[in-house]
């Protein structure tokens, strides 16, 4: 993929640095669990433990608290080794070239500028508007600040763990999470949102499968018009954003944790469809083709 003379975004807040340990104060769980065995003997130290547990998914870590001078997250500085700081590198550009393409199609489809998302890169864990989140989530998008997430690590787990290596695997995964801002901008998210209060699990699964498929058509529209305006495509980019979105399809992913498929619990769509959206994206270039609400058959 060409992006080395791609223009650089200015919306990516890089917060790799500040690696936020699990516990605070870089203490190990371990160091408190007389005290936390303590707790639970009494009536009042399960309430105290409770409380101490909503507070740590709310974004504070109450065993800050045991260690004096530390509050929340503890910040280890982190050295970016010079292959994470070439990612990061790259993901400016590509974000930059998102950027550059939904600029123009706002522009013509709607005569207005394109709200541009920002970019946060972090390692290990970070606090969004969305809550607190580990790297083990994946990238992702949150719609309370219109912020993307993406720890670099995720890269290498893509093209080891799931066999989707390639620099164009990597912005396909970019590209998505932009998808997801455009369904923010267009009020999809919030609609589909609203609509899975009213459904059954199963029903909310199959409507969140119409969101993912729809952001992967999204990614292939940015892909086609990326290739009109900076040529970016160079030979096997096509084949490793399929062989991406293969990879993470939810049949291939449930075979290889539990060894059979369930499709009721899809929440991103199988294999083939998360293939047939990008390219339908990638093939025709436009919003009107990425209506996957609307489509009989996904």
């Amino acid at each position: 993929m060409k992006w080395r003379d791609s223009r650089r975004s200015d919306n990516v807040d890089d917060q790799r640095n500040n690696s936020p340990s699990q516990f605070g104060g870089g203490g190990s769980i371990a160091n408190f669990l007389p005290i936390i065995r303590m707790l639970i003997g009494t009536k009042v130290g399960r309430i105290v433990l409770a409380v101490g547990a909503i507070a740590y998914f709310l974004g504070f870590n109450p065993l800050s608290l045991l260690q004096p001078g530390q509050q929340g997250f503890s910040q280890a500085k982190v050295q970016n080794s010079q292959e994470d700081n070439l990612r990061a590198d790259f993901v400016t550009a590509v974000l930059g070239q998102t950027e550059d393409v939904w600029g123009a199609i706002f522009q013509q489809s709607f005569g207005k500028a394109y709200p541009q998302p920002r970019l946060v890169l972090f390692r290990n864990g970070v606090r969004s508007a969305c809550g607190q989140a580990s790297s083990a989530m994946g990238p992702f998008y949150c719609p309370a600040d219109n912020k993307v997430y993406l720890d670099l690590g995720f890269f290498d787990e893509l093209a080891r763990r799931h066999g989707a290596p390639g620099d164009f695997a990597q912005a396909y995964v970019i590209a998505h999470e932009v998808g997801h801002h455009l369904q923010n901008v267009f009020g999809v998210l919030d609609k589909t949102h609203q609509a899975k209060r009213r459904l059954s699990k199963t029903e909310g699964n199959a409507l969140q499968v119409r969101v993912e498929l729809q952001a992967d058509c999204y990614a292939g529209v940015w892909a086609h018009h990326a290739q009109k305006q900076q040529q970016i495509l160079e030979a096997g980019d096509v084949e490793e954003a399929l062989q991406a979105a293969s990879a993470i399809g939810d049949d291939t992913l449930q075979k290889q944790a539990q060894g059979y498929v369930v499709p009721d619990a899809f929440t991103h769509g199988s294999s083939e469809q998360r293939i047939r959206w990008f390219k339908n994206g990638l093939q025709q270039g436009s919003l009107q083709s990425c209506d996957t609400f609307k489509a009989a058959k996904l």
